[in-house]
């Protein structure tokens, strides 16, 4: 077993374990229910949940683990479809794909547009800084400064709401050139997130300068009654009622 795949299968133990208990959202998946595929839409740059591995190109990370094994669970193969995370959900309002694996934080607005899955993760929100400025070590300290943040992610709300100004971006990798490049003062993301850039790339320009003391839950998000036997299928064996 790799050291990755060490690292998630306690989430690997509990997710099946939900797996097999969860039937909150079943419906019935219908004629052609037995489609071998369900496809997974993900960004494919957010290191260490969903990114391409530099040696072989191929996708890797924590939400691919994930949805690999509900796939392996369902009996079907996951077939990943990438996508810009601020065009996520209008793909998968389109169709491009059948649910989105990609650190979705669940929130009310999310619950009532989408049905979304029990969550499998819990985030912890940051603050990143230049190495060598000391001048933003808590959220408070964000107010009328600039933050890289993409569109629609949750911690650009929790950023926004601290009163910085959104500088937007396509993404972590895109808010950290523009950090080191002193054209934002900070970024606000996940720990895993920042932690797992700073283990990997060994950028000492950059920092953790404070928590936000914000946590979020993250899930699986599917359209809301679907008819199609595959998204059906997804949601009979992922959608549950989220825990607040």
């Amino acid at each position: 077993m790799t050291s990755r795949m060490r690292a998630i299968a306690p989430l690997l133990a509990v997710l099946f374990a939900v797996l097999g208990v969860m039937t909150a959202c079943s419906t019935d998946s219908g004629p052609g229910s037995d489609s071998d595929v369900i496809r997974i839409g993900t960004e494919g740059t957010y290191s260490p949940f969903s990114y391409h591995d530099q040696a072989t190109g191929q996708l890797v990370g924590y939400d691919v683990d994930v949805a690999n094994a509900v796939a392996d669970k369902l009996g079907k193969r996951a077939e990943f479809v990438e996508a810009p995370w601020d065009s996520i959900f209008a793909a998968l309002g389109a169709g491009r794909f059948d649910v989105v694996a990609n650190q979705v934080t669940t929130t009310p607005e999310r619950e009532a547009e989408y049905s979304m899955s029990t969550p499998y993760a819990v985030g912890e929100g940051v603050i990143v800084t230049r190495a060598d400025d000391d001048s933003i070590t808590a959220l408070a300290e964000l107010a009328g400064r600039i933050s890289a943040q993409t569109a629609t992610a949750n911690w650009t709300d929790v950023a926004r709401k601290a009163g910085a100004r959104v500088e937007t971006v396509e993404g972590f990798t895109q808010a950290i050139t523009l950090l080191k490049q002193g054209r934002v003062d900070a970024t606000v993301n996940d720990s895993i997130a920042v932690y797992a850039y700073l283990a990997e790339t060994g950028d000492t320009s950059v920092k953790i300068a404070g928590n936000t003391g914000a946590t979020s839950e993250q899930a699986f998000a599917l359209r809301k009654d679907d008819p199609s036997s595959t998204t059906s299928t997804a949601r009979s064996t992922t959608c549950a009622p989220t825990a607040h």
